[in-house]
């Protein structure tokens, strides 16, 4: 098995119309279909959920548990308060990178701090759609590790 779930939080169904300024003009859809034409070279499964919804992304979460081997996060604005988000990830064994397209570090003083930074494996951001890109071809040198087909 060799899937990945990508996740994506609150108001980036909005992107491509929600502050370009910040967010470009790429699309959602856009950015799932580079994730799913890079996936495919990679060889691995894999699916995506959005929601503006905390419980329905904890669900999601905690449904990965036997069906993925690396979830992809984009949470947010969740990404600064959401300890339910938190303890899911926290809750289960599959690996999280959180992903954002800005860097959050550069911009208003409550985007610095990410209450689930502690329980992911690692934090791309800044990156726009290559951030995306970047996790995925991670969590593929990750499996294969994991398969014993590479080193790191």
């Amino acid at each position: 098995m060799n899937k990945i779930l990508v996740i994506n939080g609150p108001n980036l169904n909005l992107l491509g119309t929600r502050e370009p300024e910040i967010y470009g003009s790429t699309t959602l859809a856009d950015i799932n279909a580079m994730l799913k034409a890079r996936a495919d070279e990679l060889d691995l499964d894999i699916d995506f959920m959005q929601s503006n919804i905390e419980g329905e992304i904890v669900t999601a979460i905690q449904e990965a548990r036997d069906k993925y081997n690396f979830i992809l996060l984009n949470a947010a604005a969740f990404t600064h308060y959401s300890i339910a988000i938190r303890d899911a990830i926290a809750a289960i064994s599959v690996p999280v990178i959180e992903i954002h397209l800005s860097n959050v570090h550069a911009r208003e003083e409550f985007r610095h701090h990410s209450v689930i930074a502690p329980v992911v494996m690692g934090q791309i951001s800044g990156f726009g759609v290559d951030s995306y890109i970047a996790a995925l071809d991670i969590a593929a040198r990750k499996l294969k590790k994991i398969r014993g087909e590479g080193k790191l």
